[in-house]
């Protein structure tokens, strides 16, 4: 019998296992995938159902009917490292699990995207723009965001957030201390894991299915200031950027969030 409040959480990491905890505490079922056997009883503790559950070449690995089955929502988040680091595109193993989803009855696919979709130097650029994506990643990931968009058995949202940061998460952490770093002209375009979690429940909880969105912090201070600020405040190393002349970096705008979905975010950067 399918559940109307129960949602499949494809990716348990870092965003996904607090997401499927805090949708839980919403008063949805959650079933969540993991890739690592460990992960499991993690899962089994906070009270959502595992599935060990893995996306290759040949196919999905895994019980993934019984993942799906119940389930009208599925959230897709594979972290960016599982999409990348393999020679095999991450939308062609999103190919496989498509099939998968037709035959089930999932009714609504959210995507959990990046704003890597966009070229470092677009400018200004909302949903409504066009990404002109200039890695490899960004033109896989744009490929399977249109992969998902395109199919008429079920209706997807696609999400693109920045730099994600939280309470135990920041990429001062990784700069600090380095030097000649490129790009201290650029704009940050960040958001904190509580953001991501508003986000997608939002989507959720009102239903506006079928379109993009973005989930980026409305302020955009230049990387070289904004990080030596934050090095300051967390008493770590300052990194230190390159003297550069260059313009045209990408600002992201959460223009559909705001409008559409009158997200209003929580977290300052």
């Amino acid at each position: 019998m399918m559940q109307t409040k129960q949602i499949s959480i494809l990716g348990c990491g870092w965003l996904g296992l607090p997401l499927a905890v805090f949708l839980s505490q919403k008063g949805y079922t959650i079933k969540g995938s993991t890739t690592s056997a460990e992960k499991t009883e993690i899962l089994n503790e906070v009270g959502i159902r595992p599935f060990l559950i893995q996306l290759n070449a040949e196919g999905v690995v895994g019980d993934i009917e019984n993942f799906l089955k119940g389930s009208r929502v599925l959230i897709i988040n594979v972290p960016p490292g599982m999409r990348g680091d393999s020679p095999v595109p991450f939308s062609s193993k999103l190919e496989n699990l498509i099939n998968h989803i037709i035959n089930s009855e999932i009714e609504k696919v959210l995507f959990v995207s990046s704003t890597s979709v966009f070229g470092n130097f677009q400018g200004e650029v909302d949903e409504n723009t066009k990404p002109l994506p200039d890695t490899i990643s960004g033109k896989d990931l744009l490929m399977s965001e249109q992969l998902l968009m395109s199919r008429i058995e079920f209706n997807t949202a696609i999400v693109r957030f920045g730099g994600l940061i939280g309470e135990d998460r920041h990429p001062v952490y990784y700069l600090a201390g380095r030097e000649n770093l490129k790009g201290g002209n650029a704009p940050v375009n960040l958001i904190h894991q509580k953001d991501c979690i508003g986000i997608i429940y939002e989507i959720i909880n009102q239903k506006v299915w079928g379109k993009i969105y973005h989930g980026v912090f409305p302020e955009h201070p230049l990387k070289k200031e904004y990080y030596l600020q934050k090095a300051k405040s967390l008493n770590v190393q300052p990194p230190a950027f390159l003297e550069e002349d260059i313009s045209g970096f990408k600002t992201v705008v959460s223009k559909t969030t705001t409008e559409i979905l009158h997200y209003e975010f929580q977290k300052s950067i």
